[in-house]
């Protein structure tokens, strides 16, 4: 049986806005607070990340135009907070982590966070189309381009100044960030970007079977163990971002995305659980059994990717994983058990506010595509 149960879908998000709203909201010191404890309870953590804020402010945008009606108030909330506490201007970009009081606690240009100002920017647009908005993308952008290039050596810096491996994630949710401001301004620049972060993609990132996380300052794979750990989340991740690129430019991208959900499938998920694995090596051998949140809200998104690509029948994996998740890790108040071990034992005590992106996402792709896996299911 591999129906997908919709309405317990549409449940869940109805249970988990109101409670985020409330219990994720920091009341005294404005914005978002980082996590809560199982008992809904704001933890001891005294600083915010703003990646964190970003994926809050588009959950609440993405609610709004979903059509719930506190999400346009939450989402302005987000974004008034975001501007005035962690913008720092045009030469120094944004900031990376505030106190909870909303102090600058660390200014480094983190290009994974810029990835989420841009894309909860794009997602605030949609719902506005305010020109201040665009203005700040089109800041972040140049900030982007003329302090975190690497040149020559291809792609991006992760951090300035940089440190450390290079990484190929950032430049992953930078892709997904530019295909989100694509969608929200209709521009066609977007598109042209986008297209060269999936060529950096295809001639640095991916080897045809296996996507890597750490690289060389050429972008070349580290070698030794490093060098060969995969996260079959974010094999998942890219195989659902590809699928939007192809959607916006008509660039085929079929078998590289096919490509990725195949060894993920095949090394990446528990076939007794469903549960996709935090790590597996290059070879397949399980590096790390244990499974957080969000590799298995990618599994969903990737297989409806594969759907949409080439009309492959998600249904069997959609449902394991969507069950696997209300059934495991989501409560039905509306948060989260974030991480159990390979035997299906919770090792988080508490719920990163951060999940909120990944299964309202990965929920809001199912509902999205209702229709035509109901004509899949009637056929």
């Amino acid at each position: 049986m591999s129906e997908i149960p919709y309405d317990r879908i549409r449940g869940w998000i109805d249970a988990a806005l109101p409670f985020w709203a409330e219990h994720g909201v920091d009341h005294a010191h404005g914005g978002f607070l980082e996590e809560l404890s199982r008992e809904g309870e704001p933890t001891e953590i005294d600083f915010k990340r703003i990646r964190v804020i970003c994926r809050q402010v588009y959950v609440f945008s993405h609610a709004a135009l979903r059509g719930w009606d506190r999400g346009h108030a939450l989402s302005q909330f987000g974004y008034d907070y975001l501007v005035k506490n962690a913008w720092l201007g045009p030469d120094r970009g944004w900031a990376r982590v505030l106190s909870r009081r909303g102090e600058v606690l660390d200014a480094t240009p983190d290009l994974y966070d810029l990835a989420f100002v841009l894309f909860a920017l794009a997602w605030r647009f949609r719902v506005t189309q305010q020109r201040e908005i665009h203005d700040l993308i089109e800041q972040t952008l140049r900030f982007i381009q003329n302090k975190m290039s690497a040149g020559e050596l291809g792609g991006y810096w992760h951090r300035m100044p940089p440190e450390g491996p290079r990484l190929q994630n950032p430049h992953m949710h930078l892709l997904e960030a530019i295909l989100a401001l694509a969608d929200a301004t209709g521009e066609h620049e977007f598109v042209r970007m986008a297209r060269d972060l999936v060529d950096l993609f295809r001639t640095r990132f991916f080897d045809g079977r296996t996507l890597a996380e750490y690289f060389s300052e050429d972008l070349r794979r580290l070698g030794g163990d490093r060098g060969r750990v995969i996260e079959p989340g974010h094999h998942f991740e890219w195989a659902w971002i590809l699928a939007h690129y192809e959607r916006l430019s008509g660039d085929s991208v079929l078998r590289e995305a096919d490509a990725l959900v195949a060894f993920a499938e095949t090394h990446g998920v528990d076939v007794r659980t469903q549960a996709v694995r935090d790590q597996v090596r290059d070879d397949g051998f399980c590096l790390t059994a244990s499974s957080r949140t969000w590799p298995n809200t990618e599994r969903i998104k990737a297989h409806l990717a594969l759907f949409e690509l080439a009309e492959r029948d998600p249904r069997p994996a959609v449902h394991g994983s969507v069950m696997l998740l209300l059934d495991r890790y989501l409560t039905p108040s509306g948060s989260w058990i974030d991480q159990f071990d390979g035997d299906g034992r919770p090792i988080a005590a508490a719920a990163p506010a951060s999940t909120f992106y990944h299964v309202f996402l990965a929920f809001a792709e199912v509902l999205r595509l209702e229709p035509r896996l109901s004509r899949v299911d009637a056929a």
